[in-house]
């Protein structure tokens, strides 16, 4: 199934946001964590996430720090602040909307 560009931006935020309040993480986890929860059906690249990520460093809802990683490889962790974490509810209620809204009128019979 191929997800829309306009699809995949839009949901660039809630997903980087969810993905951070489980725990502090890197790039190439990240990526993998959103192909690992879509089933495969989203694919991004570092050209997409790390835009993302600097935009949310850059409104204050996540903070990075360099640290070595377990094989001893310096990498940007990320993690979600208080203020990411209020933006991640305001996130899951608009796309509770959304759904809602959508699944409403798929339900009255749409079979496009």
């Amino acid at each position: 199934m191929h997800m829309g560009k306009d699809l995949v931006a839009a949901s660039a935020t809630p997903l980087v946001l969810a993905i951070l309040a489980e725990g502090d993480s890197y790039g190439y986890a990240i990526i993998k964590r959103v192909t690992e929860l879509s089933g495969g059906h989203l694919q991004w690249t570092d050209g997409m996430l790390y835009p993302v990520l600097h935009r949310l460093e850059r409104q204050g809802h996540v903070a990075a720090k360099w640290s070595a990683s377990e094989q001893g490889r310096r990498r940007k962790y990320y993690r979600i602040t208080r203020e990411g974490r209020a933006q991640l509810v305001a996130q899951r209620q608009q796309w509770k909307a959304v759904d809602g809204t959508l699944r409403g009128i798929w339900m009255q019979g749409c079979t496009a």
